[in-house]
């Protein structure tokens, strides 16, 4: 099995994004690009040029209430996130908070077929694995791509983020803790069964994020 990584873009015009993912995508499987840190006036233009490579990215436009940086309205944001997903990329990332509490964007995005990775974050911890799983089974609802992601504060929650991976867990789920305390399940999440995971081109874009280079040395390595 070849372990797939997911370099994590998060640049400010249309001009470098395309750049910065052209390079990526020399060395990864994939590219999350964060269209937040874009100015709005800028997603279009940018999904126009970066169109052909659309396959290999997961698109992601994070408000500033889930840790994101788009300040705009939230209808505003759905409009957005309809137009992404025109353009049939890999996956589109949506909040579980958002995509729950919206069925007219749900019925939209089962109209354009979209793939949807369904995401949920806790800033500030890591909860009980019996919250955890429920969480999971309930964004499994939306999605086959459930993405989990919580805050490490020692070993512990590192691996309890970790046991999400069972016999009954999602194909495609992506579970990790983010921190230094939760940087190991960056890696072992792939080992789990995560279909690919997240790292940056350089400066990380998220706590505990590996850079690209030091994640393939890693998993690379011959045990």
């Amino acid at each position: 099995m070849k372990y797939k990584t997911c370099v994590t873009i998060a640049e400010k015009s249309a001009k470098s994004t395309k750049f910065e993912l052209k390079k990526a995508l020399k060395k990864s499987n994939y590219v999350e690009v964060r269209f937040d840190f874009l100015k709005i006036n800028e997603i279009p233009k940018t999904l126009e040029i970066i169109k052909k490579d659309l396959k290999k990215v997961i698109c992601t436009l994070r408000p500033k209430s889930e840790g994101g940086k788009f300040e705009g309205l939230e209808k505003e944001r759905i409009a957005i996130l309809k137009l992404i997903a025109e353009y049939n990329p890999f996956l589109v990332d949506i909040e579980f908070n958002t995509i729950n509490k919206n069925k007219e964007l749900q019925e939209y995005l089962k109209s354009t077929k979209t793939k949807l990775l369904v995401s949920w974050h806790d800033f500030k911890k890591t909860p009980k694995l019996s919250e955890l799983n429920n969480m999971m089974n309930v964004m499994g609802k939306f999605s086959n791509y459930v993405k989990i992601v919580t805050t490490a504060k020692n070993s512990g929650d590192a691996i309890r983020i970790l046991e999400l991976y069972n016999k009954n867990s999602k194909n495609n789920l992506i579970a990790f803790a983010m921190g230094d305390m939760g940087k190991i399940s960056r890696i072992l999440c792939l080992y789990l069964g995560s279909p690919y995971t997240y790292v940056s081109s350089g400066k990380a874009i998220a706590p505990g994020q590996f850079r690209l280079d030091e994640m393939k040395k890693i998993i690379n390595l011959k045990i």
